[in-house]
């Protein structure tokens, strides 16, 4: 079976949309003017390039395309033709979701174009509240955000080769020092080349069956094996947070049933526990909510928005920082379960945030 690749063109025509074809518009040439030369005046080609493209197409293929004869008009063979047709059935069929596709192309490549539209690329440790975000923006200010949801470590590696321009990454309120997050994000983070953007304070817990059958209420009910825990995967901030929590409480990750099973996102984790795939796992209230659960709070923790020192004057991060302002905004953060706004939008330094780095001067001790 023959394979087909479909390409687009930017112009300023505004003739009905079509999946163009160059091998059909030769052949629909041929079949009206009956003689390659005058197919090739039609499309303003030269007879040497028509000739050749047939000839190119017949050996891709596999079929003759064109006959003509001494005396005789050109005409299209039976496979030709049919080819033809197939063509002016597709179009036919196809033409509103051509248009529509066409439609939806156009309102992409709009923000291109328009001068006061601004895109932010951001990788970022699943979160429901960026994506309300990224609906809460795109009406009535010019602000596209451009999310891949991934790990926190992954997301932060991003921003330090360049491939977003914003990283997401979350923390327990009062990280130790020494703790699993200084170890994994320090060596990351850079005072005085990263600035910290603020966003939120959110609630992970448990997310359970309604009613909470088992009577889970903390990490220490999970070390006796009796539910099914599902995990989130290695560089996942709720990894990281799990770990933290299992070793400030001096309990072992095999001693939780399914700690090496694990889910992409909350919203996965909680589907899971929904679905009675998992008994538990550990979650934002948000995706607990959404999927009808018991939420059993644990601890509080702050997400973060990272970027460059540099980045701060860029004026899409400028047009972030004042929609994260906003008094629309912090209503519709607020309204979301478990979260709280905190310090939304402001520039804040790494050490103000995150206790990992100390600068103590050296004493000048005077001789006597």
């Amino acid at each position: 079976m023959h394979r087909l690749q479909l390409h687009y063109t930017l112009s300023r025509d505004t003739s009905p949309a079509q999946v163009r074809n160059p091998l059909i518009d030769l052949l629909v040439a041929v079949s009206g003017q009956g003689s390659i030369s005058a197919a090739a005046r039609s499309l303003e080609l030269s007879y040497r390039h028509v000739w050749g493209e047939l000839k190119r197409w017949e050996d891709t293929l596999g079929s003759e395309l064109v006959v003509w004869e001494k005396g005789h008009s050109a005409r299209l063979t039976p496979f030709g033709a049919k080819l033809l047709w197939a063509e002016r059935q597709a179009q036919a069929r196809l033409a509103p979701q051509i248009e529509a596709l066409r439609g939806e192309l156009e309102r992409a490549f709009a923000v291109a174009f328009d001068p006061h539209a601004h895109v932010v690329t951001l990788f970022a440790s699943h979160d429901d509240a960026l994506s309300a975000l990224r609906s809460h923006v795109r009406e009535p200010s010019p602000l596209h955000l451009d999310i891949r949801f991934c790990g926190s470590v992954d997301a932060i590696r991003g921003l330090n080769e360049g491939r977003c321009v914003m990283a997401g990454f979350h923390t327990l309120q009062h990280p130790a020092p020494g703790s699993l997050a200084e170890r994994t994000y320090k060596p990351l983070l850079k005072p005085g080349l990263h600035k910290i953007i603020g966003f939120a304070q959110r609630m992970q817990g448990l997310m359970v069956a309604p009613g909470n059958p088992l009577g889970l209420h903390t990490l220490h009910n999970l070390a006796d094996g009796r539910a099914r825990f599902v995990n989130r995967a290695l560089g996942t901030g709720t990894r990281l947070i799990l770990d933290e929590l299992l070793a400030h409480n001096g309990l072992s990750a095999q001693a939780i049933r399914g700690y090496a099973t694990t889910e992409p996102s909350h919203a996965a984790a909680a589907h899971a526990v929904r679905g009675d795939a998992a008994d538990v796992a550990l979650g934002i209230e948000a995706a607990a909510t959404a999927q009808g659960l018991d939420f059993v709070p644990l601890v509080k923790e702050n997400y973060h928005l990272v970027c460059l020192k540099t980045a701060l004057d860029d004026p899409a991060i400028c047009a972030l920082r004042e929609a994260l302002q906003s008094t629309s905004w912090l209503d519709t953060l607020g309204s979301l379960a478990g979260y709280t706004p905190d310090r939304s939008g402001e520039v804040l330094s790494l050490r103000s945030v995150l206790p990992w780095w100390s600068f103590q001067r050296k004493k000048h001790h005077s001789s006597t």
